[in-house]
């Protein structure tokens, strides 16, 4: 998946200082929060029974990587695109 492919990550408000993150097929793989002025992402999980796994989920490896705005462009290249660094 890269950045500029259909299958790039979502972004929808939740509210000033927080997005949901989602896969084109609305698979929810966590949230951007602006905490202390950064953008930070937090990767959720579910098991089996559908309960919420703070911190887990395909993206977990990503937990707690930081952005400078939340852009859609930015978090997928950020995320799933290869990048090791944060943008």
């Amino acid at each position: 998946m890269t950045a500029d492919s259909p299958t790039a990550l979502q972004l929808h408000p939740v509210n000033a200082q927080v997005y949901s993150v989602h896969t084109p097929d609305r698979g929810h793989v966590g949230n951007l929060k602006l905490i202390g002025g950064v953008w930070k992402f937090k990767a959720i999980g579910y098991d089996a029974d559908g309960s919420v796994v703070p911190g887990g989920g395909p993206l977990t490896d990503k937990h707690n990587r930081a952005f400078a705005i939340p852009s859609a462009v930015l978090v997928s290249a950020g995320l799933v695109g290869g990048s090791s660094r944060s943008p």
